[in-house]
């Protein structure tokens, strides 16, 4: 049939994924994925906002089906999906598609592991479903780059496409799951298009509800599935309808061969960048140039340091300056390009900075602040022909005798051309799942995530991931 429509084909897609006919490298990148989220989310734990979103979706109330990572408390699969989607983002250190710049895993992990105990699945049946709702979230954002715009046309407009295509990946899991057929799956999607939302503001200018827009496309998607399952339509043209998902999100600029170009063929899963810093991914080159440079120049040399990096990423890493060399936080310096590479050339730890590197005190030192005041962040046209497949930037250091060192870093690490080691990916876990659990928990939980059996429970899985402190 040609005139299936945009949902109907995913739809028809998610409900054929089986875990037997998986490849080996789609099965193996969703567990490294389910490894990285789950010690993010315990990496994020003891953050106020952490907190703030356990106690919200806690007073929700309900049955007592899912975990809420980092605590030996349960909350229905809706308020555990979207507390550990809260957590999976907020240290913004989550995984990242290219040229799409959408961050699958803290959304869509957090989702099908919460529908997953909810449902009694099997490991197996939880990596048949994710691999599907990757599927759907990546393909659905990258209908909306703009090759010619070189950029996301949902970030052009203001929009998170992370949260917005999230709740459409999580809503095709979370119904598959749940044991729905492909016209039930397309309801799901079609409900999911209108609870999909995220604006992009506190990215450039600061305030923590960017931190919830993975817990809430988690939860989005979750009852979209629910809905689908109680027999609640979606209009089966809801994305390529006139007043549908494109027109409304991007003005109609789509190009939906992209949904399904090789769908059920080729997988996005294994290209998702792992992210290697905890820090917007825009300034991880910058981190890299910052790493080399700190080898060859003490900081009291550093006169001044040019960044320059795709020009569509200024605004982001660059602008308004005033907040980006002085950030309000700890936090809000990890979308800072001059704070950044202060917080590289002056700390590091982990696999080159850590989240130690990002903490309050950091931000208010005035050894940070004063080399980040000498840091410009610009573009550069070599760095634009290259975005956003990559992140490259061009660094150029001068010293206070006048001398000229540059480093350029073209592609970034985490990705296919600098894959990150199983062995690498063990040192990140390690480094954030202990600032929540005990070291012999720890290696027992990464253990279990990447070698528990396939046919077990998802529930025997996350009993691993509790602490008995709430």
């Amino acid at each position: 049939m040609t005139d299936r429509t945009v949902s109907q084909k995913l739809a028809e897609f998610a409900a054929a994924v089986s875990y037997d006919r998986l490849p080996a490298e789609v099965v193996e990148s969703v567990r490294e994925r389910i490894l990285d989220t789950v010690g993010l989310c315990l990496g994020a734990a003891p953050l106020d906002t952490s907190g703030m979103a356990f106690r919200v979706a806690r007073s929700w109330g309900g049955p007592a089906e899912s975990a809420v990572i980092g605590s030996s408390v349960r909350l229905p699969a809706l308020g555990a999906g979207f507390v550990n989607g809260v957590l999976a983002h907020s240290l913004d250190f989550d995984d990242t598609h290219l040229p799409s710049v959408l961050h699958p895993s803290a959304s869509l992990v957090p989702g099908v592991l919460a529908v997953a105990e909810q449902t009694g699945a099997s490991l197996a049946e939880a990596i048949a479903a994710a691999a599907a709702g990757y599927e759907v979230c990546v393909r659905t954002g990258m209908a909306a780059y703009d090759k010619a715009l070189g950029n996301s046309v949902f970030f052009e407009r203001g929009w998170h496409a992370t949260s917005i295509c999230g709740t459409l990946g999580v809503a095709a899991a979370a119904a598959k799951l749940m044991g729905l057929d492909a016209e039930g799956i397309g309801h799901a999607l079609g409900i999911a298009v209108s609870m999909s939302s995220g604006v992009i503001e506190g990215n450039r200018a600061g305030g923590s509800v960017k931190r919830l827009h993975c817990g809430w496309a988690a939860h989005a998607g979750i009852v979209a599935a629910q809905c689908a399952r109680e027999g609640v339509t979606g209009p089966p043209t809801a994305f390529e309808g006139r007043f549908a998902f494109y027109q409304a999100f991007c003005g109609g600029i789509a190009a939906p061969e992209e949904i399904d170009r090789g769908l059920g063929e080729t997988w996005c899963v294994p290209g998702i960048f792992f992210k290697p810093y905890p820090a917007n991914h825009f300034t991880h080159t910058g981190i890299d140039a910052a790493l080399a440079l700190r080898k060859k120049v003490a900081p009291e040399r550093v006169a001044s340091v040019r960044i320059g990096v795709a020009t569509p990423t200024v605004r982001t890493i660059g602008e308004p300056r005033d907040q980006k060399i002085r950030p309000q936080s700890g936090y809000h310096g990890q979308f800072s390009g001059p704070f950044t590479f202060a917080a590289a050339f002056l700390g590091g730890g982990g696999l080159g900075v850590a989240l130690e590197d990002f903490s309050d005190e950091n931000a208010r030192d005035e050894r940070y602040l004063a080399l980040a005041a000498r840091v410009e962040i610009a573009g550069e046209a070599e760095c634009d022909a290259i975005f956003p497949d990559q992140f490259p930037a061009i660094v150029r250091l001068t010293t206070v005798a006048g001398e000229v060192f540059e480093e350029r870093v073209m592609s970034n690490r985490g990705g296919p051309s600098r894959p990150l080691s199983r062995d690498e990916l063990r040192v990140k876990f390690t480094g954030n799942a202990r600032r929540t659990l005990p070291e012999r928990a720890v290696a027992d939980l990464g253990d279990a995530l990447l070698g528990m059996e396939a046919s077990r429970k998802v529930s025997d899985l996350m009993v691993l991931a509790a602490t008995p402190s709430a």
